[in-house]
């Protein structure tokens, strides 16, 4: 993966809170968060949090595992940035070796 994914949160400001011109404020209050909360989420200085993509998906009728799942590739991209080097693989077992 080459290109950076698409953080969760302007997923959720583009998708769903300009489309039904909802403000942080009205948004938070319809999600049962602060304002800050939501704010900090959707202007990507914090991820997605379990609590939250349950919170979405049941005022968007869709899954939370869909919104967990952009999170997941984002924090997985995030992190292959400074892969690791000094990682040995473990040695296959003998069974595996055939």
């Amino acid at each position: 993966m080459t290109r950076k994914p698409t953080h969760p949160g302007r997923v959720f400001l583009e998708d769903v809170m300009k489309p039904l011109n909802l403000t942080v404020t009205e948004a938070a209050f319809m999600l049962g968060v602060s304002r800050k909360t939501l704010s900090e989420f959707i202007n990507e200085k914090s991820s997605l949090s379990p609590d939250m993509a349950l919170r979405i998906a049941k005022a968007t009728n869709t899954s939370a595992e869909s919104w967990l799942n952009m999170q997941l590739k984002l924090t997985l991209w995030t992190a292959s940035q400074n892969e690791p080097k000094n990682v040995i693989p473990f040695p296959l077992p003998d069974i595996m070796e055939g």
